[in-house]
């Protein structure tokens, strides 16, 4: 194993600052100069010393505990344990090697292992910001010597692959009735007791029951008004579709506008999972890059999210035509259609909107899109100067052009989806419960 490297610490620099000293008084006499080299010759004789005595990589066992799969954009928890290999006392310093444009806190920490306490915790959080492989380096050490003149630098070889999902901690029951409730107060009424279609039970009438759900057979049988109690309907297909063009590979609120749109797919997902419909899911681009039909079941959330997590926004043009084509010719019964797309482009909106309305009334579409807080505040900004004018004018025409789009695809039936990033998510799930509880599909 490597003996490492020196590396003189602060007391080793100050040392030989100080020599400094007698070297400017050398003018006075040659007697400072020798003794200005006399304690630098000392200084370099104590760290080549304090270095040799240092304790050796050997001396210390180093493992890291991460988990295997991350969230992006949340903070991720990371251990480093430390053990004592010999009987000395250790000093230094730890460092784990992360990648650039990884926000990390905490990674780089002094430790201290004794006979008595020969093992040691340090923790940190990393925060991926992004879906996708990461890849954790080395673990380096800075360990002093005795002296604390200089330290020996060594590498622990600790490379690991670790995956980053979407952030999938919010997708429980709870935690999702408080996004709906905070992002979105004014579909609060959505988290009622669903309508739907379907026949549940019967139950007594109370005041507020719509009359027209009266069972006025049963209410004779029974001697009391009984009326009937409905349930959104089950086992009804979702199919989430997620453009990887380059429409989608701008940044909103610091992250892409990609990564917003996978976060809320698989939250949506979650929720028609747990209400007994069928998910499936069309990544594209110019051409499929993943595909999985709808299916049932809280596994198949995992498989959502395998397919998911390396999804990555390509500098091209988005093939609508050929993602509906590929869809739909595996399956023709009604479904609940959710593209997750860019509707500011007035060039590639025309090709969405030709083949998005061809959908209805075969099938129920709904367009989501993300609504960018800055270039929305752009088109309303007063100008401060010529520049800010021009930027405000191009601003205004792609605000109009998208509430054009989003006019023409409300005519024709279909829905449409427009919330800033903090609750994309919220706003999707939304207007399932609104589809689910008003029986629309």
């Amino acid at each position: 194993m490597s003996l490492g490297r020196p590396v003189p610490t602060g007391l080793a620099v100050a040392l030989v600052a100080a020599a400094l000293v007698p070297a400017a008084l050398a003018v006075a006499g040659s007697a400072f100069l020798w003794l200005a080299v006399a304690l630098d010759s000392a200084v370099l004789l104590l760290c080549a010393l304090d270095f040799l005595a240092a304790p050796r990589a050997s001396d210390v066992e180093v493992r890291r505990a991460v988990e295997p799969v991350l969230s992006s954009g949340t903070a991720n928890p990371v251990r480093l344990e430390l053990g004592l290999s010999g009987q000395k006392p250790v000093r230094g310093r730890v460092r784990d090697e992360v990648p650039p444009g990884v926000d990390v806190r905490g990674h780089e920490q002094p430790f201290t292992l004794t006979p008595d306490a020969p093992r040691a915790t340090l923790s940190y959080a990393l925060t991926p910001p992004a879906r996708g492989d990461l890849r954790l380096g080395d673990v380096h050490l800075r360990l002093l010597g005795p002296l604390g003149l200089c330290a020996r630098q060594v590498r622990v070889p600790l490379e690991q692959n670790v995956k980053v999902y979407p952030d999938l901690s919010a997708l429980t029951r709870e935690a999702l009735a408080l996004a709906v409730a905070s992002d979105a107060p004014a579909e609060r009424t959505l988290r009622r007791s669903a309508e739907g279609r379907e026949f549940e039970s019967l139950r007594e009438y109370r005041t507020g029951d719509d009359y027209r759900t009266v069972d006025w057979k049963a209410s004779a049988r029974r001697g009391r008004t009984m009326v009937r109690v409905y349930q959104p309907e089950r086992n009804q297909p979702v199919l989430l579709l997620l453009d990887c063009g380059r429409h989608m590979a701008g940044r909103v609120d610091g992250r892409r506008k990609l990564d917003h749109a996978v976060d809320a797919a698989l939250r949506l997902a979650k929720v028609s999972l747990d209400a007994g419909d069928m998910v499936g899911v069309l990544a594209f681009a110019s051409d499929v890059r993943a595909y999985l039909p709808p299916r049932k079941g809280h596994e198949h959330l995992r498989l959502l999210t395998e397919s998911l997590y390396r999804a990555e926004a390509a500098l091209e043009e988005s093939d609508y035509g050929r993602a509906y084509d590929f869809a739909f010719a595996r399956s023709s019964r009604r479904s609940l259609v959710v593209l997750f797309t860019d509707l500011v482009d007035p060039d590639a909106s025309g090709t969405l909107l030709a083949r998005t309305l061809a959908l209805r009334p075969r099938h129920l579409p709904v367009v989501a899109s993300l609504l960018d807080e800055d270039l929305q505040g752009a088109a309303t900004r007063m100008p401060a100067s010529e520049q800010d004018a021009y930027a405000r004018q191009a601003a205004a025409r792609l605000e109009e052009d998208y509430q054009r789009t989003a006019l023409t695809l409300r005519d024709a039936g279909a829905l449409v989806v427009r919330a800033p990033a903090k609750g994309f998510g919220a706003a999707a799930i939304n207007t399932y419960l609104h589809v689910k509880a008003r029986g629309l599909l």
